[in-house]
């Protein structure tokens, strides 16, 4: 049986799931929600140590303002109610990528942050302004102003998610088959699952059985 300790999820299709069910993109970004705390829930029950959400991506500032504007009141009101709640299940919160929001939402993560900072039964990263590429190239820039020799090891120490391990398993719901410039270093050696069903529709049955396969999975990492 694999261990598996970090699980990274791509939580695509709540846009169109809300547009099929709901006539409204926004309704589906609100129904996703109530999936991002079943799946919470299921890996504290599964015992896995790290879960990372791609909740906005750098691409994602294309979609229209007004989206734009929902999914942050959304993600405000969310951390409003949920902190204390998240900070009573011994549950961290870790904020990558670039925290250019409003000054309303900076402060609000940096404090979701600060009071979550000493937790250690589940570490949720949330990937926000978040893209691979601008982290990779961002690394390279401050070794070469702080002349660090290239390593692999010392490379990784300059990228946002330094101290946290690589995850095992990649879950892409939504049907979409890519990685959207999300984690492309540190998936270099995960298992990717591509789930048919789009977000809101997710649920505890599904992520446990993709678990289960990717415990069973013979993972050989270049090996016979």
């Amino acid at each position: 049986m694999n261990p598996l300790n970090h699980v990274a999820i791509i939580m695509d299709g709540n846009g169109r799931w809300g547009l099929e069910h709901k006539n409204s993109r926004n309704e589906g970004h609100k129904s996703g929600l109530n999936t991002v705390e079943k799946i919470i829930k299921e890996t504290i029950k599964q015992k896995i140590n790290y879960l990372t959400l791609y909740v906005f991506s750098t691409e994602n500032w294309n979609r229209p303002k007004k989206e734009i504007d929902y999914l942050f009141n959304l993600l405000e009101n969310f951390l409003l109610k949920k902190i204390k709640v998240l900070n009573k299940q011994n549950i961290k919160l870790k904020i990558i990528g670039v925290k250019k929001f409003s000054k309303k939402l900076n402060n609000l993560l940096k404090l979701s942050e600060k009071k979550t900072a000493e937790n250690t039964k589940l570490q949720i990263n949330l990937a926000l302004n978040y893209g691979s590429k601008h982290e990779i190239l961002n690394a390279i820039k401050n070794i070469r102003k702080k002349n660090v020799k290239i390593n692999e090891n010392n490379f990784q120490k300059y990228l946002q998610t330094k101290n946290i391990p690589d995850p095992e398993l990649l879950i892409r719901t939504g049907n979409t088959k890519r990685l959207s410039n999300f984690l492309l270093w540190q998936l270099a050696y995960a298992e990717i699952f591509f789930e048919k069903k789009l977000w809101p529709d997710f649920n505890e049955k599904d992520y446990v059985r993709i678990i289960k396969r990717f415990k069973k999975i013979k993972r050989n990492f270049g090996n016979i």
